[in-house]
């Protein structure tokens, strides 16, 4: 088990336990040999005129330290070299409601993770801010914008239907200066909040980051308490992501689990779902593309022009970073954005990528995505859909399992025709 804790900079112990990882939350201790968090988030949270309740402000230090946590500890370092047995202490203002639901984040960080999780609550966390200079936002909802093809679309989709959305995005290198431009080019520009987690830890991290999601959706439950505090209103909050990158059915059996990310799964949008209800918080989750490809979202987005115009901008690459900020082009996600532009009819307008050509892209070492699409692909057409979705879409009713497996056969469809068109089947 690996101990990690998220506390305030005077919570520290005189002597740091050399086998425990610390966090201080929102400010800095000083220590060298202590990691941080959410520094920077106090003073944009009053930038932004926010003053959130109190829970809504423990739910976004609750997840600011799970974010931590998944990258402190190392994969490599478990028994079976990737699931982890966590223990996790973060300090709240008022600790009592999640202590009362602790079993339900457990099972919620459990599904979205792959690890094993014990948490504990404690007092003395940051109280909320109270902004010096509050702002009324003009806006009737949120929605996440990151900079990627989906949440585009999303944003394009909702701004057609005369909808005002808080845009809330999580920024990232290479993508903050476009979720800007997307905000501005929608008439957003006062509408949108864009914050850092800001984690720094002392030492080499974990770079799976299957938590990655959960701080962005406190970011957007911040959002949605400001919007309720004006409205008294439960606040939809809108999560563009296409349902065949939202499943993300394994494609072999060394993909299973979490070794699949579950960052918009509808398993775990459930579960989350649910933790707002019991804590209370104003928000609501909408998946207006649960059931749709991502070539079906770009081929019935409502302004094809505005789409035209901007898609080329964003970023779809797991790997971004790896290859100077540029697309790798072989990635399952960047198989996807390409498979979508051809499903779509719509030119690829990305500035280029690192592999343009997919037949001689193949890995040497490391994940080889391109042969595990392929096998997919194939096993799909030989087997059927169910040799893929059988065991991966039990939690659905049988309504949404249909509407589940049609995704899944059409966002491999449109796979496959990418990999025939490259000479890869």
């Amino acid at each position: 088990m690996t101990t990690v804790v998220c506390i305030a900079p005077e919570q520290l112990p005189e002597n740091l336990h050399p086998e425990i990882d610390y966090f201080t939350v929102y400010r800095r201790s000083g220590n060298p040999n202590v990691s941080t968090v959410g520094t920077g988030l106090l003073y944009d949270i009053d930038k932004n005129g926010l003053s959130p309740s109190l829970t809504t402000w423990d739910f976004t230090t609750f997840a600011l330290a799970v974010s931590a946590a998944d990258q402190a500890v190392a994969r490599n370092q478990s028994s079976d070299g990737w699931t982890r047995v966590m223990d996790l202490s973060v300090a709240l203002a008022d600790p009592a409601p999640f202590q009362a639901i602790q079993a339900k984040l457990e099972s919620m960080l459990r599904y979205l993770t792959g690890d094993f999780w014990s948490l504990t609550f404690l007092d003395g966390g940051e109280p909320a801010p109270r902004s010096a200079a509050p702002i009324r936002y003009d806006a009737d909802c949120v929605s996440l914008l990151s900079g990627g093809v989906d949440s585009l679309v999303g944003a394009i989709d909702l701004s057609a239907r005369g909808v005002k959305p808080l845009f809330v995005s999580q920024m990232a290198k290479g993508d903050s200066e476009t979720q800007v431009h997307y905000a501005g080019q929608l008439g957003g520009a006062a509408r949108h909040l864009q914050w850092n987690h800001n984690i720094r830890v002392n030492h080499a991290t974990e770079r799976s980051t299957r938590a990655r999601s959960i701080v962005f959706f406190a970011f957007a439950a911040l959002a949605a308490g400001e919007l309720h505090a004006q409205t008294n209103e439960t606040i939809r909050v809108y999560v563009p992501e296409n349902g065949f990158i939202s499943l993300n059915v394994p494609l072999n059996a060394g993909r299973a689990g979490s070794l699949s990310t579950k960052t918009t799964h509808p398993v775990f949008l459930k579960h989350l779902e649910e933790v707002f209800t019991a804590l209370g918080l104003p928000a609501s989750l909408e998946r207006p593309y649960a059931f749709k490809t991502k070539g079906e979202l770009m081929a019935e987005c409502a302004d094809q022009g505005l789409l035209t115009r901007l898609v080329g901008r964003s970023t779809s690459c797991g790997r971004y970073g790896y290859y100077n900020y540029m697309h790798c082009g072989r990635c399952v996600p960047c198989l996807v954005r390409r498979a979508s532009f051809l499903a779509s009819g719509l030119a690829d307008s990305t500035r280029g990528y690192y592999f343009p050509s997919l037949s001689v892209a193949g890995r040497k070492s490391g994940a080889n995505d391109i042969g595990a699409v392929a096998s997919a692909v194939l096993r799909m057409e030989r087997d059927g859909p169910r040799s893929l979705t059988a065991a991966q879409l039990s939690f659905a009713t049988p309504v949404e399992r249909e509407g589940y497996e049609r995704v899944v056969v059409q966002g491999l469809t449109e796979l496959g025709n990418l990999l025939r068109s490259q000479g890869v089947l």
